[in-house]
């Protein structure tokens, strides 16, 4: 499979896990969105190790640190990095608290057509005439979604305006998925135990044992999808990147209406068909491109 082929996969395995990620959080009471926050940072940290080591990619995590002696632009960024993704994990978890996740949602919405603006403004990257179908297809769904909740925010811009930036500098960075995250995370784990510290529930693991082996979980889960995110975002045109990225959501849908009982309006399916037929599109045209390549490099017979 080349690299585009994989890219595409590890998009779809990203969006899978995430999807299970609302399902899993429900089950880790009486802990609220920060504390599972500060947690999840925390857990990410072994669980990054744990996968670098069956992955023998011990010579790679520490190839990166060595890069940070002999790079001051890379131990910069790190910083600035580790803010972008811990501001936008901070507003996902605390929209819901205040009543404003509707906000935040069409902010997701948004993202993907935002990473496709940058992806053609600062890489040059154009879009086939499906994907530039799909990408019309999305915008009438996020259309729809504008018209229907009435809800910009400076919320919604800085969910949609928050991510393109972290993944360009992490292009920039050259780093792998796990190490990177790796750093990541360790930059956010003074924040992590401070919060833990100064506003966490006393005894939890007293009060709630299963919490010992859910929370591990957790940190396994999150860092398997954020990986997979991570490594499809270098291997993808940003563009594809974000049309992609349109499968979250959708399985989202999935997980709140099937598993957790909300409900649908009829006037959402003008949001989510236009979408859902974004991301068909999508995944006809990259079948269609590596069916193609797959065919110019089989073996002639003689």
């Amino acid at each position: 499979m080349n690299l585009s082929g994989r890219g595409v996969g590890l998009s779809l395995i990203a969006s899978l896990l995430f999807a299970l990620v609302p399902g899993y959080v429900g089950l880790l009471a009486p802990l609220d969105g920060v504390q599972v926050f500060a947690q999840r940072v925390l857990w990410s940290i072994p669980m990054v190790l744990l996968l670098v080591a069956l992955g023998r990619q011990g010579g790679v995590l520490w190839a990166a640190l060595r890069r940070l002696r002999h790079e001051p632009r890379l131990v910069a960024a790190l910083p600035v990095a580790a803010l972008l993704i811990g501001v936008q994990w901070g507003l996902f978890l605390w929209a819901p608290l205040v009543g404003r996740m509707l906000e935040v949602s069409l902010g997701y919405f948004l993202l993907p057509l935002v990473m496709v603006l940058c992806g053609r403004l600062f890489y040059g990257e154009r879009l086939r005439p499906l994907q530039r179908i799909a990408v019309a297809c999305a915008l009438l769904g996020v259309a729809h979604e504008l018209w229907l909740t009435q809800a910009f925010s400076w919320l919604t811009l800085a969910t949609a305006l928050g991510y393109p930036p972290y993944f360009m500098l992490r292009r920039w960075m050259g780093l792998d998925a796990l190490s990177g995250f790796f750093l990541e995370m360790l930059l956010l784990a003074p924040l992590a135990i401070w919060l833990i510290l100064h506003y966490g529930p006393d005894q939890v693991f007293v009060l709630a044992p299963q919490l010992w082996w859910l929370l591990p979980g957790l940190g396994l889960l999150g860092t398997l999808a954020f990986a997979a995110m991570m490594a499809s975002s270098r291997l993808l045109p940003l563009g594809v990147f974000g049309i992609l990225s349109y499968v979250e959501p959708v399985l989202l849908f999935g997980v709140a209406v099937l598993l957790l009982g909300e409900t649908f309006a009829p006037a959402q399916l003008w949001t989510y068909a236009p979408i859902w037929l974004a991301v068909l599109l999508t995944g006809w045209d990259s079948g269609r491109l590596l069916h193609r390549q797959a065919r110019r490099i089989e073996p002639v017979d003689h």
